[in-house]
């Protein structure tokens, strides 16, 4: 049985009601991109009471399933170069925007769904992206990356990561939140700094961490690996 989110059905797991709490699980693993299996006991009594034909028990397991999901990776240099290697091996659709010629173009991205050349904050003031989309901030500079922070930041999309050191994303939330601009809220939602954290050093570390966190919100298992990352901090501090 299929359920889409703008609530068409195709097919079905048995009618009745059992049928319409399972597609309110459907939507709410639609929204979480997390699995579910529920389970329902369909005994004598309820059936009787509600018209079901059939008793026993019932498991039905809801998958989120979704078209190639798109990742928009502001910076085209090194750190960009090797993501959208990467993305698109994973199954994203890369788009590539830098204002740098040089560096965006369909050499050096010659799988890219689409490669912008263009001012990145005059790009994005005209330009809708999708909420089901992904957005890579690594520019070439902290000022550039702070542009492109402005103009994301307040958008609902279904991951934003901003790249730096703990100190260089604090020093853009301050400057952000200081123009009154973006609310804390919004800030909470990005991904920085960006990535797993895996130790990465060179921009192609640098990248697997970035792929993989994106895999991670894609699947559902980003919460689940941040919960265990904080878990396990206090005990890798101490065998250092």
């Amino acid at each position: 049985m299929l359920v889409f989110g703008d609530g068409r059905i195709v097919g079905t797991v048995g009618g009745g009601c059992y049928e319409h709490d399972a597609i309110g699980v459907a939507k709410q693993v639609l929204a979480s991109r997390k699995p579910r299996t529920v389970k329902y006991d369909l005994n004598d009594d309820f059936a009787e009471a509600t018209g079901l034909v059939c008793g026993g028990q019932m498991e039905v397991f809801i998958e989120p399933i979704e078209a190639s999901p798109a990742v928009y990776i502001f910076g085209a240099g090194h750190v960009g170069f090797y993501l959208a290697r990467l993305a698109q091996d994973a199954g994203f659709g890369v788009h590539v925007i830098d204002d740098r010629a040089a560096f965006a173009n369909a050499e050096r991205f010659p799988a890219a769904a689409s490669i912008v050349v263009d001012d990145i904050p005059q790009w994005l003031a005209r330009t809708t992206i999708p909420p089901a989309a992904y957005a890579v901030i690594v520019t070439r500079g902290h000022r550039n990356d702070l542009d492109v922070l402005r103009e994301i930041a307040p958008r609902d999309l279904r991951y934003i990561g901003l790249i730096g050191s703990r100190a260089k994303v604090a020093r853009l939330y301050d400057a952000v939140t200081a123009e009154g601009a973006i609310t804390p809220e919004q800030l909470e939602r990005i991904h920085a700094p960006i990535g797993l954290d895996i130790g990465a050093v060179t921009p192609q570390e640098i990248a697997v961490s970035i792929t993989a966190e994106l895999i991670a919100v894609r699947r559902g298992k980003a919460d689940t690996l941040k919960a265990a990352s904080l878990q396990w901090m206090p005990t890798l501090k101490a065998l250092r």
